[in-house]
């Protein structure tokens, strides 16, 4: 048994906001600084600009997590590679390269708590059951979901998505049911939530950072000339076709 004072308000940190198994611890300040680094620690906290570990709450369930990330296992709390196999192993070094995520991301389970490593990121979680069960996410941005979601690694389904919209030829896509955690640039509060029903939407440059697993994505140009595109001044745009959920960043 144990106690801990992770789920207390105190001086210096306080749950900011929880989902499904997961909670986000937030430092409300960083209070172990020199005279020397004082002010900006202050400005910085003014401008939420704060400390944050991810915790996740396990009571008999699993959590599979991005590699290298935890910090803290408390109570009955075993570690697990996803790795099924040496096929699977190939498969997920594979999928690593193309994506830029981690091939082994270990799987925590049993009954007690997992604490992250902090960091100065946005977390983000979302409910697949959002999402239609099924969301595409720009790379590097997992962090951690629950064990009843799937990852795989999904391909753009033309050349000119790959070549022309920055964001690569594979994505990671997370199915199922559960809740998704991600390190997000921007906070939520500024992200742009746009649900589209057989519609579209074009976007200057890969500013997203979620969509939903069915819509159409591709690269047109944003006139219907190439000659009128270049004098337009902006050239290409990424363009999602269908009826799903997109998240964007309103910056770079």
């Amino acid at each position: 048994m144990f106690k801990t004072n992770l789920f207390q308000d105190t001086d210096a940190h306080k749950i900011a906001y929880e989902k499904g198994s997961f909670s986000v611890l937030e430092y409300n300040k960083d209070l172990s600084v020199t005279r020397e680094t004082a002010m900006d620690s202050f400005y910085a906290s003014q401008m939420n600009v704060h400390k944050r570990q991810l915790i996740a709450n396990l009571n008999g369930n699993g959590v599979v997590v991005q590699a290298g990330a935890m910090q803290i296992m408390m109570g009955d709390v075993n570690a697990a590679t996803n790795i099924k196999g040496a096929g699977d192993l190939l498969k997920k070094a594979i999928g690593s390269k193309v994506t830029g995520e981690s091939a082994i991301k270990p799987k925590y389970i049993g009954n007690g708590v997992l604490i992250l490593e902090p960091t100065y990121k946005y977390i983000i979680m979302e409910d697949l059951s959002d999402w239609n069960g099924k969301m595409v996410i720009e790379d590097g941005l997992f962090l951690a979901c629950d064990d009843t979601v799937n990852l795989n690694v999904v391909s753009r389904s033309t050349f000119s998505s790959a070549a022309l919209g920055g964001e690569g030829f594979f994505n990671t896509a997370l199915s199922g049911t559960g809740t998704v955690v991600l390190e997000s640039p921007v906070p939520m509060e500024e992200l742009i939530v746009v649900d589209i029903t057989d519609d579209v939407v074009k976007i200057d440059g890969n500013m997203a950072i979620a969509w939903s697993d069915s819509l159409k994505f591709t690269v047109e140009k944003t006139t219907k000339s190439l000659v009128g595109s270049a004098a337009s001044g902006e050239g290409f745009v990424n363009t999602y076709r269908g009826t799903g959920r997109i998240l964007i960043a309103p910056v770079n």
